[in-house]
């Protein structure tokens, strides 16, 4: 049998696997534990908290402008640059690039997430963000 784990993190008992959180919050190093949840999930779990907001909502529509050689904005999106940079600034954290789409209010809290997975998982160690670096707007000739 094959099975597909899109989507999530193997999680067999002793099993150690990574479930990153936002570029505002917290990724843990977790271990697969024995437990009756292990075989009904096919010893997985998550691998992230999980979308709240779809990327359009969130940073809203852009079109590349070919003759200004820029993005053109069709619709403001829920999250402003301004009110992620103000969230990461909380957190001490610096951003290098990044659209609003990743914008850490985008994402579920990824504790409330973990501790739902508390009968499968142990996290092993927390970590927490101090840079991040990501791509920023650029284009993309293949999808824009």
């Amino acid at each position: 049998m094959w099975v597909g784990r899109k989507g999530a993190t193997p999680a067999a008992p002793g099993q150690r696997g990574f479930i990153g959180g936002t570029m505002g919050d917290i990724s843990v190093i977790v271990e697969g534990i024995e437990s009756t949840e292990g075989p009904r999930s096919f010893y997985s779990t998550v691998h992230g908290a999980g979308r709240v907001m779809s990327r359009t909502a969130a940073a809203g529509k852009k079109r590349w402008d070919k003759e200004r050689n820029t993005w053109k904005r069709i619709s403001e999106g829920a999250i402003s640059r301004e009110a992620m940079m103000s969230r990461l600034e909380k957190f001490h954290v610096v951003l290098r690039g990044a659209g609003e789409d990743e914008a850490p209010q985008c994402y579920k809290n990824i504790e409330e997430v973990l501790k739902s997975h508390k009968d499968s998982i142990k996290i092993v160690h927390t970590m927490h963000p101090l840079g991040v670096a990501m791509a920023g707007d650029t284009w993309d000739p293949y999808k824009d």
